[in-house]
């Protein structure tokens, strides 16, 4: 793998990007998570809003089309085999789409309404720096792998874990390539706010989605969002 810029490839260039989309929201009573109601527009909406400014290109990783996701004008990009592949298998179905145009693949989930707007910036570079081919967020001492960025060169590695070895999960992988983790700081100014959300919260459930609702109110007075 890759140590530094690969020729041909500015070091700037920005990576393509997915949302996972296809979890089956079970602690959040059924239905589609993404298209719960947050301040206005959809939890999904808040992803895309955060995360298409950072990537070249996007998609959704979704489990199957569905056309209640058809309206966020996004490719919808199924699980690579038939059944829930889990979140690896929405990387793969995304780096077999991505792979022919982007070295880089930046990954987020649907639920993360709070997510870094450097996310893809601070993933490449701790790659980078750790002469990594990925990198994965880390909050608080917690690594947070569906905020990871991946290289395209992955891909034959990731097919093997996916459709021979049946891997759904992201830590074998990402313990398997040598992943770098970054630590994310805490009150850095330009990274995260004093008095803002966690970057990384999810919304797993009816209860963290009234959290995120309460903050994106204070978000609205305090600008710290």
């Amino acid at each position: 793998m890759p140590a530094g810029p690969e020729p041909g490839h500015a070091t700037g260039a920005r990576p393509a990007g997915v949302i996972l989309a296809g979890g089956q929201s079970r602690r959040m009573g059924g239905g589609d998570k993404a298209l719960m109601p947050l301040a206005g527009k959809p939890l999904l909406q808040h992803v895309i809003d955060r995360m298409a400014p950072q990537v070249n290109g996007l998609a959704l990783g979704v489990e199957r089309v569905t056309p209640a996701l058809a309206a966020f004008g996004l490719p919808q990009l199924a699980d690579p085999r038939p059944g829930h592949c889990g979140p690896l298998g929405g990387l793969l179905a995304a780096m077999r789409h991505f792979a022919s145009r982007s070295r880089w693949l930046l990954l987020a989930p649907c639920d993360a309404p709070f997510l870094p707007r450097d996310l893809a910036s601070r993933l490449r570079a701790c790659a980078t720096e750790a002469g990594a081919p990925a990198a994965c967020a880390s909050w608080d001492g917690e690594l947070q792998p569906t905020f990871s960025i991946f290289h395209c060169e992955l891909l034959p590695q990731l097919e093997q874990a996916v459709m021979a070895e049946g891997q759904a999960g992201f830590k074998r992988f990402l313990r398997a390539t040598g992943a770098a983790h970054c630590e994310w700081p805490a009150d850095e100014e330009g990274s995260v706010v004093a008095g803002a959300p966690p970057p990384f919260f999810n919304v797993n459930d009816p209860a963290a989605l009234e959290q995120a609702r309460a903050w994106l109110r204070e978000c609205k007075e305090t600008a710290a969002c």
